[in-house]
């Protein structure tokens, strides 16, 4: 099905590759490079705007409000074969199901989106890593080679659009197979079999890099950890410099040497504990940037200056105020475009209470505010 886009494209008189870049190094720019994180799937649900245009997912509707086209290629970085996902169990409301990492979750049967309740890791101790190491981390897998040929074809370098490469995950991904407690206490029941699961998490990612960079002409790299929450990291800061850090630099030291100078990683929550050794390694945009559980985006750009980007913040809490509350919150978010390095919008996916007409509001002020004068 082809998608008709319900807005017009925000116009510009230079291609979306062209504004990111120039944006992402504060150079200047025509307006503000458009796009959204997306939605949470209720929305897809409740909102009449998606389900009369049959939009039930977060890449139909990218195309749906024509925001500026912005891509990211991926490679086999984990579990390969990843876990049989099934239903162990079902208990009156709720069901029981191992998911892809080997996690044993409960979960409602009515499907409403929300966060499992995790019982139980299939890796319980370092004889449980090495088996499911062999099993299923295995760098000869046919699944880890990429078609870079088909790639390149899908991406020539005359694209008028931003490419990433994504580096995957060192310790984000390992949360959620241990579980947010079991890692917690694996780093200090089990520090070398947690050290080992990094260090193959980044072995993984070196794999994919050594197969694209050189091959393919990037803007940026692209992360996802999630390990901070409302008061900062679930590792210890010290874990955090001694086995993290180092191999973030080691993927940092690639990406440099094919000129890609612009790493943003995906991590929700208090950052600031960790953001002095995110930069250090080379990571040095946020995204989506959560308000309500660091600050205002303003307070680390004035800190860090322009060492630092950010993508997001927008509040999503402001988005499910109305309108008032939507202008108020923007007006804020004014200097930060201005002065570049910094890409406004909603500060997670967009939750259900968010009101469709609000929504709708948002983006018509975000263009009146950041579109072309």
């Amino acid at each position: 099905m082809q998608i008709k886009p319900i807005r017009p494209k925000w116009k510009g008189t230079i291609s979306d590759r062209e504004r990111f870049n120039n944006q992402m190094h504060y150079k200047p720019v025509d307006r503000c490079f458009n796009m959204e994180f997306g939605y949470w799937d209720e929305n897809f649900q409740l909102w009449s705007i998606f389900k009369d245009n049959n939009i039930t997912n977060n890449s139909d509707a990218d195309i749906f409000f024509n925001f500026d086209r912005f891509e990211v290629i991926s490679g086999q970085y984990w579990l390969s074969p990843a876990f049989e996902e099934k239903v162990i169990e079902i208990m009156g409301d709720k069901k029981i199901l191992q998911n892809s990492d080997g996690l044993f979750a409960e979960s409602p049967i009515d499907g409403h989106d929300t966060i499992p309740h995790y019982l139980e890791s299939s890796i319980k101790t370092p004889q449980d890593w090495k088996r499911v190491k062999e099993e299923r981390f295995d760098l000869k897998s046919p699944h880890r080679k990429l078609n870079v040929e088909e790639l390149i074809k899908k991406h020539p370098t005359s694209r008028d659009y931003p490419l990433g490469i994504d580096c995957g995950s060192m310790i984000g991904r390992i949360r959620n197979m241990l579980t947010f407690e079991g890692l917690v206490y694996a780093c200090f029941d089990y520090p070398d079999m947690v050290e080992d699961m990094v260090e193959t998490s980044c072995v993984m990612v070196e794999n994919t890099l050594d197969q694209l960079l050189g091959r393919i002409d990037f803007d940026f790299a692209s992360g996802w950890e999630d390990i901070c929450f409302k008061n900062g990291p679930i590792v210890s800061v010290d874990f955090f410099r001694k086995v993290v850090v180092p191999r973030y630099k080691r993927i940092s030291k690639k990406l440099h040497q094919h000129g890609i100078d612009i790493w943003f990683t995906d991590c929700d929550g208090d950052v600031r504990p960790i953001l002095p050794m995110l930069l250090e390694s080379g990571i040095n945009c946020l995204f989506p940037f959560e308000v309500n559980c660091c600050c205002h985006p303003a307070e680390l750009l004035k800190e860090y200056g322009k060492d630092l980007r950010i993508m997001g913040g927008c509040d999503k809490m402001a988005l499910g105020n109305g309108p008032q509350a939507i202008k108020e919150y923007m007006k804020t978010l004014v200097p930060l475009v201005e002065r570049g390095g910094y890409i406004p919008f909603c500060d997670h996916r967009c939750p259900p209470n968010v009101k469709q007409e609000d929504y709708l509001y948002y983006l018509n002020l975000k263009e009146q505010m950041f579109g072309l004068k």
